[in-house]
């Protein structure tokens, strides 16, 4: 059994135990948060949502709150001695999924 979920603006295929790392959560680490399932599929039985389906929840629990890879930015522009240097960390959060509803 798996499901498509949608969190942050991304959609996510999954199933239960399943560890995905979503756009950070304001959410205190070991609460529980729920999500709306676009499309679940259960022994070949394929149910698709307009554009959720009701009543069914997929539900996570938050291991952490993490930053991803740095990502170095890095400006340049020839002959006029201008460089510029910055980095970035998108900060992630961490949930297991405990659970798919429907």
């Amino acid at each position: 059994m798996y499901a498509i979920i949608a969190a942050g603006g991304k959609q996510y295929r999954v199933s239960q135990g399943d560890v995905i790392y979503i756009e950070k959560v304001n959410q205190d680490v070991d609460s529980t948060i729920a999500f709306d399932v676009l499309m679940v599929e259960n022994d070949g039985d394929v149910k698709v949502g307009n554009p959720v389906i009701e009543g069914a929840k997929v539900e996570g629990k938050v291991l952490a709150q993490v930053k991803g890879e740095k990502i170095i930015i890095y400006k340049y522009k020839s002959k006029k001695n201008y460089h510029r240097k910055a980095g970035h960390r998108q900060p992630y959060t961490k949930v297991e999924i405990t659970a798919i509803n429907a």
